[in-house]
């Protein structure tokens, strides 16, 4: 196991991540903005939710690096190159989709906070972000990858959950909506492109019979994790599930609120759904 990746081993169908709930910071961080200020980017808290996973058998994969410091859900090439003392001689996202979260500070090294905090007073090296890239996104999508393939492997089929979590209201510089108001779910497929759609609403459908609003695609579709791994031809299913923090924590002080244990338990009920669910026939 690489010291910036947690992994358990599955035995089931479904594979779970975690990439955005890390909390060990690096020493060679050097950010110049407050640790509680960088604290608020973090999905504070998800892995507890999920940590009934080993025991039902399904994959579990979870950084444990912050996400201000290397955000394993872009791709290497989404490079903020505002950022380095020397040009970046590696390649760079072309894709205006892509760049719209370089464009705001949130590229594989984030620039900014999603309040629009600088987060360094310096310029990175080129060698300091290769490192990052070689000590934490390598490990992370090799474990990914590698129990996505296992699952598929044994069972001729793999559904790979991205756990995330979102704030009630959207930052001013987090997404393409600025003060959204959130729903208590995002399922995000990509358009279908991850995942089979009819997989994608049974999700949907299930946290709306447990009394929680969902919404599909929107504000969040689904990143890099989904994309790199997702392909429902092939019978690989990825998701990408945010759920609004408001329904387990105080978004203010971290703390875990009443509404834990009975969300922990809904996510249970919607893993255990899914490990009857064989997305091959009909669902």
């Amino acid at each position: 196991m690489s010291f910036a990746v947690r992994t358990i081993a599955g035995r089931s169908p479904l594979v779970l991540d975690s990439p955005h709930s890390g909390v060990d910071y690096p020493d060679d961080f050097r950010h110049a903005c407050d640790r509680a200020v960088l604290r608020q980017a973090e999905d504070t808290h998800v892995e507890k939710l999920y940590d009934f996973a080993p025991e039902v058998g399904a994959a579990w994969i979870e950084a444990l690096f912050p996400r201000s410091y290397l955000d394993v859900n872009r791709n290497t090439t989404e490079i903020d190159v505002s950022l380095f003392e020397k040009a970046w001689p590696d390649p760079v996202e072309t894709d205006p989709q892509a760049l719209a979260k370089v464009r705001l500070g949130k590229g594989l090294v984030w620039r900014m906070t999603d309040d629009g905090v600088p987060i360094y007073q310096r310029r990175l090296s080129v060698q300091e972000v290769r490192s990052r890239i070689e000590r934490c996104w390598q490990p992370y999508h090799e474990a990914v990858r590698r129990a996505i393939d296992t699952a598929h492997a044994r069972h001729g089929y793999s559904i790979h959950l991205n756990c995330h979590s979102m704030p009630a209201i959207a930052s001013s510089y987090s997404t393409d909506f600025p003060g959204l108001v959130h729903a208590d779910f995002v399922v995000g497929d990509r358009e279908g492109m991850t995942a089979a759609p009819a997989l994608s609403r049974k999700v949907c459908e299930f946290l709306q019979s447990l009394g929680y609003s969902v919404s599909y695609n929107h504000p969040y579709k689904g990143v890099e994790l989904v994309r790199r791994y997702g392909d429902p031809a092939q019978h690989r299913h990825s998701m990408q599930v945010e759920i609004n923090r408001k329904l387990y924590l105080d978004e203010r002080t971290l703390e875990l609120n009443d509404g834990f244990e009975g969300l922990r338990r809904h996510l249970r009920q919607l893993v255990e759904m899914l490990l009857r669910t064989d997305p091959r026939g009909g669902l």
